[in-house]
């Protein structure tokens, strides 16, 4: 994509395609403020912009609501971590997908995830009826199942989310394309738990890619983002970018700032905590407490060949736990933990536990006895003893 004048690379350095995306990230794009010779961009918080002489805005900014140049900076690194023409910061996760369903007609048709984040899911649920939107839930790992959801013609927006929030299915993203496309349909996906450090939609076939940027992307739990990602800045992109313009669902420049600081080191954290999350899978799907693990990673997951034929570099950092002994036993665990933090996100460094159906409520299709784990960057060693431990309490005698 084209940056803004601030963060092209200096003269004489070598151009993006020379350097890595690791080396990319951690340089972001390998700016140096024109002004102060700094190799951190400024923050531009200004809201308002002098006008020229001739009433335009030769700086191509005119008001922040639309337009602001720190998210564009961060922006600009994600576009290159996607390996896309662009992208697009919104103000969370939720602002990023719904301006993706905002941009359809009414009477469009979507096919969503059967088991997908429990917030979107509820937002379809009560929006797309009003929106006059045709939705059907589909499972996504069952190729043959989306293919009869289909109607070509009609079904404008294939949405599916891999590793699919909190059971951690796997979507071949590949075939849900040609499906998409097949019956002239667009693919967007949810990479959050993926991100782009595992997986790159785009070069699978997808024309859109989502992510919660409060997730892995920033990492500190001090964000909330929103991003999209797109294959081509077509009509459709553009509606995207008015909705977000007309909405203002712009990500502020400070939460910009703080996001492009933790993007400076994303490679190395997802590295890590993909490891310490293939470690802990392994070692609890041993464990005499664990009925079972939920992790694209291990050889025996359903998932595992299609998350290997598409995932890079490991398999990411969340994984799932059910519990022997069932609900309580998965609650008392929970409530047992002095490491694990009892909390909602995931992608921090540190490493949270939560027992997912309890948030859920009412007609979730996470099993009550099912822990959602996000390894964070705490030694592996030290996780495990901490939740082995809670398990050991929750089943006293056993």
């Amino acid at each position: 994509m084209t940056l803004p004048v601030d963060t092209q690379p200096e003269p004489d350095a070598p151009q993006p395609p020379t350097w890595s995306k690791r080396t990319l990230a951690a340089q972001a794009m390998g700016h140096v403020d024109p002004v102060t010779r700094a190799v951190v961009a400024p923050l531009h918080v200004s809201t308002t912009f002098i006008r020229d002489p001739d009433n335009g805005y030769s700086s191509g900014f005119s008001y922040a609501r639309p337009d602001n140049a720190t998210v564009r900076e961060a922006e600009a690194v994600l576009a290159m971590l996607e390996e896309a023409p662009a992208a697009m910061l919104f103000g969370s996760g939720m602002a990023a997908a719904t301006a993706v369903f905002g941009a359809l007609e009414p009477g469009d048709h979507v096919v969503a995830p059967a088991v997908m984040y429990w917030a979107l899911k509820r937002w379809l649920r009560e929006e797309a009826p009003r929106r006059r939107l045709d939705l059907d839930f589909v499972a996504m790992d069952d190729l043959d199942a989306l293919r009869r959801a289909m109607r070509p013609g009609r079904t404008k927006l294939v949405w599916i989310e891999t590793p699919g929030n909190p059971l951690w299915t796997v979507t071949d993203i590949a075939a849900a394309a040609e499906i998409a496309h097949a019956a002239g349909a667009r693919l967007a996906v949810d990479s959050t738990v993926a991100s782009p450090f595992h997986t790159r939609p785009l070069r699978l076939g997808a024309d859109l890619v989502m992510h919660s940027g409060t997730k892995i992307l920033n990492g500190h739990s001090d964000v909330v983002a929103g991003v999209l990602a797109t294959a081509a800045q077509d009509a459709a992109w553009t509606r995207i970018g008015s909705i977000r313009a007309g909405g203002g669902a712009i990500l502020g420049p400070f939460e910009a700032y703080l996001l492009m600081r933790s993007l400076r080191t994303f490679p190395l954290r997802a590295a890590a905590q993909s490891a310490g999350a293939l470690d802990l899978a392994a070692r609890f799907a041993q464990h005499p407490h664990v009925e079972r693990v939920l992790y694209p990673g291990l050889p025996d997951d359903p998932g595992h060949a299609v998350a290997a034929r598409q995932m890079e570099q490991g398999f990411g950092a969340m994984l799932s736990i059910r519990v022997a002994g069932g609900e309580a036993a998965a609650i008392a665990t929970a409530a047992q933990v002095r490491l694990w933090k009892r909390a909602t996100s995931l992608g921090g460094v540190e490493s949270l536990i939560e027992h997912r159906a309890s948030v859920e409520g009412p007609g979730t299709p996470c099993p009550p006895d099912l822990l959602r784990l996000s390894t964070g960057l705490e030694d592996p060693d030290d996780l495990f003893a901490d939740l082995a431990a809670a398990l050991r309490a929750a089943h006293p005698g056993a």
